[in-house]
């Protein structure tokens, strides 16, 4: 039984109904993806479009890839065909992008608005306004399903701080729901926690966790993957 095997087996029973899992496979082989595959995993998230275009080419195809990182509009066209869905919509731009790609494909293809909830600057994501103001055009983009929000906490040993971003992340998806997608069950999810604070965040209304190092152990800085 290898490491990656061990930890999926590991961590399921703590994660409670409700809740999936999304392996974070970034940098690692398709090997160790093909591990977690083995005992059941579906879910896995990448980061960079080339480098999840080369494993979806790979691997199974009734794994569900979850694009996580920050998505180039040059990049969209190679994770469009398969993508299960994107976390990171953090522009309008990029939604009317993505649909634009979306209706070469004939899908209709499932985002998250990523929002800014952390205090560091170099993290991606919306406001409040920049989110009121893209709802204003979303009717008008039929390929694509806006089905909840993404964020990310502080990286900090603050536990507090950190629940009260996530608190803050699980109230603007509350205040979405309530004021745009009332009648829209499709929108039900929050992703929210990774390796170090995920457990946080299911506390808080989290439907969706995304495990890297927990899963397939530390980040390779090393590898060169493709962008």
């Amino acid at each position: 039984m290898t490491d990656v095997i061990k930890n999926i087996e590991s961590i399921r029973p703590l994660i409670p109904d409700g809740v999936r899992l999304v392996a974070v496979s970034k940098t690692k082989p398709a090997a160790m993806i093909q591990d977690a595959y083995s005992v059941g995993q579906r879910l896995f998230g990448e980061n960079k479009a080339l480098e999840m275009r080369d494993k979806h080419a790979q691997l199974p195809d009734d794994i569900e890839w979850h694009f996580i990182g920050h998505l180039q509009t040059n990049k969209i066209k190679y994770i469009i065909p398969y993508v299960t869905l994107i976390h990171s919509i953090d522009s309008l731009s990029l939604l009317q992008a993505v649909n634009k790609e979306a209706a070469k494909h004939d899908r209709v293809v499932d985002c998250l608005l990523q929002f800014h909830i952390a205090t560091e600057e170099t993290k991606f994501g919306l406001d409040r306004a920049e989110a009121d103001e893209l709802m204003q055009h979303y009717a008008e983009l039929p390929n694509v399903r806006i089905v909840g929000v993404m964020g990310m906490a502080t990286n900090t040993d603050n536990k507090e701080q950190v629940r009260s971003e996530f608190r803050n992340l699980h109230s603007i998806f509350v205040d979405l729901k309530s004021k745009y997608f009332a009648d829209r069950p499709e929108f039900k999810e929050v992703s929210m926690g990774m390796s170090h604070d995920w457990q946080i965040a299911v506390e808080e209304g989290s439907t969706l966790i995304r495990l890297g190092s927990t899963i397939f152990g530390p980040r390779d800085y090393g590898v060169k993957v493709n962008d």
